[in-house]
């Protein structure tokens, strides 16, 4: 068991932001399951104490007033999974989004997109069911959880990036992202007068904020840089050694090399895009490959 452990941590401090999202998605099913099982076996019918510790402390509250007084499950609700078919799914969708995803971007930018696009799915789920409190559908006592939000949030900003970017699919063949992408958010729009209207609103929310992220991105501009560094730090695994960090070229010239690599890379995606990967030169691999690596 203690070998296990071992692989399992040294498979985190070395893994993509992939591998560190699944892990703790899985670590808090795993423990709220193991916690659950008994208590419910052992209940008389009465809500248990996990359920109501999660309820209460990790899953964002439909009322605002409970809200403040429990922030950080702005945060702590996109890792909260109840049923194994709904953290399967979800952690389906997080896999094919990631895997995709990563092709063309860091993995600061993989979790800055799901932590980003989580948090703007439960505020725009706050800012409807606020604006509509007397529609039937919306139930105050259930709450939101889940990281679908920040999952479909990776899956609309590659889709933004890449929409002619084509994928097969069984019985179905070639089909481009930007179609995939848009038969999604059709279905969620459409779900939210019928079942679970709270989630499909906080996908419309995670997709909102995919798709201005990579816009803004596009363009140069980040208005993130220092949650990411923080974000990027909250996820890393720590170590005892102090890192220097070292930067002689002056602000000017480090961001005009900046916008250069970042032109150069556009061109190699635009060629994939256009003729397929096989089409790129040895030079033009290695930009990717590097890039790949950051």
């Amino acid at each position: 068991m203690a070998n296990l452990f071992s692989r399992i941590k040294t498979k985190y401090k070395t893994g993509n932001s992939f591998i560190k999202l699944l892990y703790i998605n899985l670590a808090v099913f795993i423990i709220y399951s193991i916690i659950h099982v008994p208590q419910v076996i052992s209940s008389t019918g009465e809500i248990t104490s996990i359920d109501y510790f999660f309820k209460t402390y990790l899953c964002f509250p439909s009322g605002t007033s409970d809200f403040f007084y429990r922030p950080w499950t702005l945060l702590t609700y996109m890792f909260v999974h109840k049923d194994p078919f709904h953290i399967l799914w979800n952690m389906i969708w997080l896999y094919f989004g990631s895997k995709l995803f990563l092709q063309y971007f860091t993995n600061k930018q993989l979790i800055t997109t799901y932590i980003l696009g989580g948090i703007s799915g439960a505020i725009f789920f706050k800012l409807i069911f606020n604006t509509f409190p007397e529609y039937p559908a919306f139930n105050p006592e259930l709450p939101l959880i889940g990281g679908s939000a920040g999952i479909f949030a990776i899956i609309i900003a590659i889709a933004t990036y890449m929409p002619n970017y084509s994928i097969q699919l069984p019985f179905i063949g070639s089909i481009r992202l930007k179609y995939i992408a848009w038969f999604a958010i059709l279905v969620f729009y459409i779900n939210i007068e019928k079942e679970n209207p709270g989630g499909n609103i906080a996908h419309l929310g995670g997709a909102l904020f995919g798709y201005f992220y990579i816009k803004r991105s596009q363009k140069g501009k980040s208005y993130f840089s220092g949650f990411i560094k923080w974000i990027n730090n909250l996820l890393k695994p720590k170590t005892k050694l102090k890192t220097v960090h070292k930067r002689s070229k002056s602000d000017k010239q480090f961001n005009k090399e900046k916008i250069e690599k970042q032109k150069a890379i556009n061109l190699v995606l635009d060629k994939i895009s256009k003729s397929g990967y096989e089409s790129l030169s040895k030079e033009e691999k290695d930009i990717l490959f590097q890039e790949s690596k950051k």
